[in-house]
């Protein structure tokens, strides 16, 4: 009978699981080791679901080892507005920053330089959606357009990766100004003959759909990747009509003739090299 009786002592420790071990998947809710995510390239094993991954991770996935030589990386925002909302409980537009930079240890949403993908040239700028949601500002603007003339001056292909909210709205007009900025410097590459590929991870939207992002000579998609200008939610209550489930997907966009390629995260290296190979 001394089989059954309970160990007291057992009975009150607690199994202690240690943090961060799993992670749900934001589509289809499972939960899943998290090294097996990791192994996967941080795709989901179970529904292929991409996670947001870093600026740099973005890099590296699809760079050759050691060839990523970045530039402009002392350039950051300084509050040229001298944004502060109000209310006691707000948090300045300079403290934010403060935050973001400590929290995602990178100076702005935008890294940019050069690199060889399969041994071919290529300037890149890969945006990041941990700094203040990838938003565009005067620093994101300004580093676009540095790394397109630097492209067109070494008469080099240029690559972007968009993962954005829009504009940045603490820097008002200035952050929309970078629209016709980044569209006008595409548009003055694009006279050199040098090909301009535009990967939109999720999500992609507002100010920066709207300008470069869309530009591209070749356009290409991470699958289930959100992609549009206003959000869903706001373009219904607008039109008053009710939108299709998989609006602004996309694989939406892809039917509809507004992106030119769906590519997963594993096959992005090699197909991004055959189309700087075909473009030589």
């Amino acid at each position: 009978m001394a089989w059954f009786k309970k160990d007291k002592a057992a009975a009150g420790k607690k199994v202690k699981v240690p943090e961060g071990l799993w992670v749900k998947c934001n589509s289809c809710k499972e939960i899943i080791y998290r090294k097996e995510v990791d192994r996967n390239l941080k795709v989901c094993p179970k529904c292929n679901y991409h996670f947001r991954i870093s600026a740099r991770e973005r890099i590296s996935l699809f760079v050759d080892e050691g060839s990523f030589i970045e530039i402009d990386s002392g350039l950051s925002s300084n509050d040229p507005l001298e944004f502060n909302p109000e209310g006691s409980d707000q948090v300045s537009y300079k403290d934010k920053l403060k935050a973001v930079r400590n929290s995602s240890s990178i100076k702005e949403a935008a890294i940019s330089g050069s690199a060889k993908i399969d041994g071919q040239p290529v300037i890149i700028i890969v945006l990041d959606f941990a700094f203040f949601g990838g938003s565009m500002g005067s620093v994101v603007g300004e580093k676009f357009v540095r790394a397109v003339e630097k492209a067109e001056k070494e008469g080099l292909p240029f690559m972007s990766v968009a993962s954005s909210g829009g504009a940045r709205m603490q820097e008002g007009i200035i952050s929309l100004i970078q629209m016709a900025k980044t569209s006008g410097a595409i548009a003055k590459f694009k006279q050199v003959g040098r090909p301009y590929i535009s990967i939109l991870a999720d999500p992609t939207f507002g100010g920066v759909s709207a300008s470069f992002a869309m530009l591209g000579d070749i356009i290409i998609a991470e699958p289930k990747s959100l992609i549009g200008f206003a959000g869903k939610r706001v373009i219904e209550q607008t039109i008053n009509q009710q939108l299709p489930d998989n609006f602004q997907t996309a694989e939406f966009l892809l039917a509809h003739g507004m992106i030119d390629i769906i590519v997963p995260r594993k096959e992005l290296k090699k197909t991004i090299s055959t189309i700087l190979s075909l473009t030589a």
